[in-house]
């Protein structure tokens, strides 16, 4: 996988005052800024909701009608902001083994992808519009044209980017992937009429040929479901594409899924302010000096912040900057500290408020509170079985260090109490009713930036304002446009039987409940490595829920299952996305971590394992 802002490799070939060039900065800043200002207005709209509900005693019922409006606006805008700064999720392996020349080609294949599957759902996206004209919203009275806008315009704005980094690319690359784009088409229009009459037979050639093909090409996941999933329709079928567009705006406009742009800038937040830095600096004054005791404390910030960012790459880089410098004054190895750093993000995987629990609960309609409940015990649980682990490797590199004069650890746990509230603030809110699981991610913002602005003074520049509000907008819209274009994908599978088929297929599985968890943990690690996580549980999930509901299988206890299972083949090389991404913030070469990350990652699966068949650690506190 391509981590966030990750270069085109021979992308560029003209001059930086070029004009396309110029062009291409204009519009990303224009986008840049238009993505800020939707961003900030819905902050503002959730937190004024919360404060007259809770507070005047007064409900708002235009707020959360706003919101919602706003809401696909931010994800169409920040999808764009993704297609323009890269951050689309990409597996790029394949492509990293090719020669640079042949990376380059591979470069504008992607870049062509995407804008195929942009031309394909533009002119549908505007009927789509036409036809939201029919309703009105009951609270403002505004027409659904004012939201469903949003579709059509996040679409041309990615593809006019695209557009413009296409003809900064080599003229023989771009006629060459023109070339080979249109045999494929054509191919699918000429073999239209046998592969309807091949019925089901035909998904593998869409959904495992043509996606596949995508993404190994280094195609952004999304697009790549989309393309494949629009042209399955049009080859088999005589749905619309407007079907797709309509699929890919209910899958973007669940409420739930608005606290994956609140948390991912709260996350922001807490790293801009430097309430991560002085959470860690009190873990490693507390129990540094022990044997593993770096180590632990590695595991306790992962736990803490994992519970206010939900983004286990913002995580990482919140925590290793801080700690890796010591860690390796005190003997420890690059290759136990990445090992550690992964095994600790696959740990946290289930800590609320994390964007899988969010994701699962959206397309599932499980209770969130109870998810955010159920996730703590099973975390814990793995993250004792790792320190077992970090206790045991510690033994021969460890270096005596003394300990912590009890002065300066009540100095730095002093400093870091307004920190260490944050996690009890958001989870009081929702606990006492203030705010939904959904936006009491604004009252951590709020709070982040008064202690941010008040207390640790000097972390936090008003220079930084846009750079985390736009980062916030383009991962966001990237998280989200994933998520419609999985739902479309998955609604298209639907309808073609292949869920009824699954559902058969895996209820047949020996074992009954026991066979169907153990085949669930290994499609889970396969689907986290090479989709990475929210993308596999929003196809899959849908599915598999009620498979295991009537297997007699706790719901609660199934998604604990799979979400780790997921976060196993997230952090799993070689495809795993955020393995990658723990050895670039750690700036250790990938191979050095291969061999050691397998003990970390196997202790996991044990407990994992002790998790499945011990329900109640996901099911008791509930």
């Amino acid at each position: 996988m391509a981590p966030a802002n990750s270069a085109d490799p021979g992308a560029l070939h003209s001059q930086p005052g070029h004009a396309l060039g110029a062009l291409q900065r204009g519009l990303e800043r224009a986008v840049e800024i238009l993505a800020a200002i939707v961003l900030v207005a819905e902050v503002v709209i959730l937190f004024v909701g919360i404060i007259a509900r809770s507070v005047l005693h007064e409900s708002l019922v235009w707020s959360d009608e706003l919101a919602s409006i706003l809401f696909l606006w931010l994800a169409m805008l920040g999808s764009a902001l993704a297609v323009q700064r890269s951050c689309h999720m990409r597996l790029t392996f394949f492509v990293s083994k090719l020669s640079p020349r042949a990376q380059v080609w591979a470069e504008t294949l992607a870049v062509g992808i995407t804008a195929v599957l942009l031309l394909m759902v533009l002119h549908p996206s505007f009927d789509y519009v036409e036809d939201q004209g029919f309703v009105e919203t009951p609270a403002l009275g505004w027409s659904g044209m004012v939201r469903a806008l949003a579709l059509p315009v996040g679409f041309a704005l990615a593809l006019a980017s695209c557009a413009l980094r296409l003809l900064q690319h080599k003229r023989a690359d771009i006629f060459s992937v023109g070339a080979l784009i249109a045999v494929i088409g054509g191919a699918c229009y000429l073999a239209a009429p046998a592969l309807t009459a091949m019925g089901q037979s035909a998904l593998p050639i869409f959904f495992i040929g043509l996606l596949g093909a995508a993404v190994m090409a280094g195609a952004p996941i999304a697009f790549a479901f989309a393309i494949a999933t629009c042209a399955y329709l049009l080859s088999t079928t005589s749905t619309p594409v407007v079907i797709v567009v309509g699929r890919m705006d209910e899958g973007m406009s669940s409420l739930i899924l608005l606290a994956v742009p609140m948390f991912v800038l709260l996350g922001q937040l807490v790293h801009a302010t430097g309430l991560a830095r002085v959470m860690v600096e009190f873990l490693a004054s507390l129990v540094g000096h022990v044997r593993g005791g770096m180590s632990y404390v590695l595991l306790g910030a992962m736990l803490l912040v994992s519970g206010i960012s939900g983004s286990k790459t913002a995580d990482m880089a919140a925590v290793a900057p801080v700690l890796f410098p010591e860690m390796r004054k005190r003997g420890m190895q690059d290759s136990e500290l990445i090992s550690l750093l992964a095994a600790s993000g696959a740990m946290s995987e289930t800590i609320p408020p994390s964007l899988v629990l969010i994701a699962i609960a959206s397309v599932t309609g499980i209770s969130i509170a109870a998810l955010f409940t159920a996730g703590i015990l099973p975390a814990f649980v793995l993250a004792i079985v790792l320190g077992i682990v970090a206790w045991w490797r510690a033994g021969a590199d460890h270096v005596e260090s003394a300990r912590a004069p009890l002065k300066h650890v009540l100095k730095t746990f002093a400093i870091s109490v307004p920190a260490l509230l944050l996690p009890f603030v958001i989870r009081t809110a929702v606990v006492e009713g203030v705010a939904t699981a959904t936006e009491v991610s604004t009252i951590g913002i709020a709070y982040s930036l008064i202690v941010g602005l008040l207390i640790y003074r000097g972390s936090l520049k008003w220079n930084m304002a846009l750079p985390i509000l736009v980062q916030t907008a383009a991962l966001s819209g990237a998280i989200l446009f994933i998520v419609g274009a999985a739902s479309a994908m998955g609604w298209a599978l639907t309808q073609s039987g292949f869920s009824h088929d699954l559902a058969a297929i895996m209820t047949a599985v020996p074992g009954g409940a026991t066979g169907f968890l153990l085949v669930s943990i290994f499609a889970f690690i396969v689907l986290g490595s090479v989709l990475e996580g929210i993308p596999a549980i929003v196809l899959f999930a849908p599915l598999l829920f009620p498979i295991a509901r009537q297997l007699g299988i706790h719901e609660i206890h199934y998604a604990m299952v799979v979400i780790l299972a997921m976060g196993l083949g997230v952090f799993a090389p070689p495809f795993g996305l955020c393995y990658y991404a723990a050895c670039i913030i750690g700036q250790v070469q990938p191979e050095v971590a291969l061999r050691r990350i397998w003990l970390y990652l196997g202790v996991l699966l044990v407990a994992l394992i002790a998790i499945t068949f011990i329900p109640w650690i996901s099911t008791g506190f509930l």
